[in-house]
């Protein structure tokens, strides 16, 4: 059994692969992003790679800005409904006034005002 001893090379080893035949890398940049607490990052792309305007920030998380990008215009949104603006879709103020008031006598102990429709 010592005759045939199996030869192999451990984790990390160096490789045998040569560079014989292999095309060198893509040309690369270099992109630069700074967020708006001040934090740097430097990011390689290949010179035909299409550069985004924002990349999250490996410190703090934020969007980072490309260095040399232009400001993109910022569309007006809508403002985002509220649970009262979608209460006042359904119900009038005095709606309103009339359910708290019958409410409140409830909460009381009292028998609720109720006026006629």
């Amino acid at each position: 059994m010592s005759e045939r001893v199996l030869r192999g090379s451990r984790l990390g080893s160096v490789s045998y692969e040569t560079e014989r035949g292999t095309e060198d890398s893509a040309p690369r940049q270099d992109v630069v992003y700074v967020c708006p607490k001040g934090h740097r990052t430097v990011l390689p792309f290949s010179m035909e790679a299409e550069l985004p305007d924002f990349w999250q920030c490996k410190v703090c998380g934020s969007a980072a800005t490309r260095v040399g990008a232009e400001e993109p215009t910022r569309k007006a949104g809508k403002a985002p409904r509220t649970h009262w603006d979608m209460l006042l879709e359904r119900r009038t103020v005095d709606d309103l006034e009339e359910v708290l008031a019958e409410r409140l006598a409830v909460l009381r102990g009292q028998e609720p005002h109720r006026k006629a429709s």
